[in-house]
């Protein structure tokens, strides 16, 4: 199946910019997002191919007007979401 994500030989997304010296991350929330995950994998709450998965389910509208942090937060909340019906359930 393909999704939003899968967009391998496809054109038409503009040129893709670089910036000199970028940094890893461009706000301290983005940092806070990335560290939460490792966490999260870590300590076993959840597996990468999972969070990956969850970032790939993501509405299409949802995913292309997000950003790379901010499809990784929509992931984190999704899976703890899911998981708390899985405990509670």
């Amino acid at each position: 199946m393909s999704r939003v994500n899968d967009v391998g030989g496809q054109t038409g997304f503009g040129a893709l910019e670089i910036e000199a010296d970028e940094p890893p991350f461009h706000a301290d929330w983005e940092a806070r997002v990335f560290a939460l995950n490792s966490v999260l994998v870590r300590n076993g709450v959840y597996r990468l191919d999972e969070f990956r998965d969850a970032v790939e389910r993501m509405d299409p509208q949802d995913y292309l007007a997000t950003s790379y942090y901010e499809r990784w937060l929509k992931a984190i909340e999704t899976l703890l979401a899911e998981r708390r019906v899985l405990c509670d359930g």
